[in-house]
């Protein structure tokens, strides 16, 4: 998944999500049948969502860990090198100023 940007990885959280609230609806509206193998499906597909909803609750988890523990290391190496940020971001706006005025 390392490969998806990160407005991709939301639109594919998002979109798992209103999944999970989609099939959470369906069982609702079939909870009246009253036939065993109605009922026997409901469980296993309440018992489907149940794990995908606690999958993507870690998912997201490890997403806000890893993006704070990213803010932790970039302040702490801006603190601890401040010139040569200060140098790198002089560096990526000339570029990006060159790439725009090129258009």
């Amino acid at each position: 998944m390392s490969s998806f940007n990160q407005s991709q990885k939301d639109r594919l959280m998002d979109d798992l999500h209103a999944v999970v609230a989609e099939a959470e609806g369906l069982l609702r509206a079939t909870a009246g049948s009253a036939s065993e193998g109605a009922s026997e499906l409901r469980a296993k597909v309440q018992a489907s969502l149940d794990r995908a909803k606690r999958n993507l609750h870690d998912l997201q988890d490890a997403a806000v860990d890893k993006a704070k523990a990213a803010g932790r290391a970039t302040d702490h190496y801006v603190h601890e090198n401040p010139w040569q940020s200060i140098g790198v971001a002089a560096g990526v706006g000339l570029l990006l100023g060159m790439l725009i005025a090129r258009r």
